[in-house]
């Protein structure tokens, strides 16, 4: 079974064992609740809207990273103006220890070794990858806005044109007589 989950602006699919990077979250507990856009159970029935709003996906914190950086530069020609500024996002980085469509908080589905073999099951970990952040001219919130005055000032001259009414003469053309 797997959920679409909506944090940080962004939308996940996940599913019990998955590790997700989000954006950072400030968790008072050891686990994190959130109330799925869209369920899909195993047998191909999804939910969405009413018979999703009591569904719940539970994760659990498993520490910060820092992102990509972003490099923001801004420049305008011919007035000596040019500003560089980077930043890296903080990601909180979630187990999705369970999905269920009762509203319970329900534990992860941990895979059982079959009879015959001695090995233990792979645990499935996959981290969604966002794409990579575009660099942006975005002024940031408190930037102000320089200007420098102009000192030149252009003369302009207009020239009159005079326009003369012409009557236009009708011409008649001769005919030639070719008797």
């Amino acid at each position: 079974m797997y959920a679409v989950i909506k944090t940080g602006g962004k939308q996940h699919k996940v599913q019990a064992g998955d590790v997700i990077e989000v954006e950072r979250l400030v968790h008072e507990g050891e686990t994190v609740t959130f109330q799925p856009l869209l369920v899909v159970e195993d047998d191909g029935t999804t939910h969405a809207g009413a018979g999703a709003a009591k569904a719940v996906v539970t994760a659990s914190p498993l520490g910060e990273k820092k992102g990509d950086k972003i490099k923001i530069f801004k420049y305008r020609p011919k007035s000596g103006y040019a500003r560089r500024q980077g930043h890296r996002q903080v990601l909180t980085m979630l187990e999705v220890t369970g999905v269920s469509l009762d509203g319970k908080k329900a534990p992860a589905k941990k895979a059982e070794p079959t009879a015959g073999s001695d090995e233990k099951p792979a645990a499935k970990t996959t981290i969604a990858k966002e794409p990579a952040a575009k660099e942006t001219t975005a002024k940031p919130a408190g930037a102000q806005k320089t200007t420098t005055p102009k000192t030149t000032t252009k003369k302009t001259t207009t020239k009159k044109t005079t326009t003369k009414k012409t009557t236009a003469r009708k011409t008649t053309a001769k005919k030639d007589s070719e008797d």
